[in-house]
Parts: structure tokens; sequence; C-alpha cells
């Protein structure tokens, strides 16, 4: 009597240790143990106050010339130059070579 009481004391304990286990594992409904957590909510966007334009004040220019063309920009205007001059292709390189370097 004395064993069939122990082992029935440790088929319950074997029971409720298994029952509780998988109750450590948070798991949401309808995933999987397999997923990887979820990330971090993104940080909260910066919100600035505009600049309000003061009446008194004088406006702000910029005095810095504008740009040059660039060295291909230049080149192509040349080579459309030397086309609607009818330039044969040696004279178009040639012409077109001077008139970027210029």
């Amino acid at each position: 009597m004395k064993r069939l009481l122990i082992i029935a004391c440790v088929v319950t304990a074997a029971l409720i240790a298994a029952d509780a286990a998988p109750a450590q594992v948070l798991i949401a409904p309808g995933g999987s143990k397999f997923n990887p957590p979820l990330p971090a909510p993104p940080p909260s966007p910066k919100i600035e106050v505009p600049v309000v334009p003061q009446m008194d004040a004088p406006p702000r220019q910029s005095y810095l010339p504008a740009p040059g063309p660039s060295f291909g920009d230049r080149i192509t205007t040349c080579l459309t130059d030397g086309v609607a001059a009818e330039l044969g292709p040696s004279d178009r390189e040639e012409y077109s070579r001077n008139c970027a370097n210029r």
C-alpha cells in the first residue's frame, strides 16, 4: 500500500510539473514559439515650430553667384552647336574641344 501511495504521488507530481512548464512561455494567440519577438517601436517624430517671417525684417538674400554649367553640359552644348552648323565628325570633335575649354 505504501508503494502504491508513493507511485501515485510521483505520477501526480510529474503531471503537475509537465503541465506548469508550457505556462511559463507566453505565446500570442495564433503565434508560434519560433517567431522572433517584435521590434521596438520607432521613436516619436520631432515636431518643430516653423519660423514665422517678421513684418519689419529685411528680406535675406543670397549674394552667391549662380554656378556655371558643368564640363559635360558645355560639351553637349558645343556638340549640338556643331551639328547645327553641319560640321563633319572630325570638325565637330575639334570644335567641341575648343568650345568647351574656353
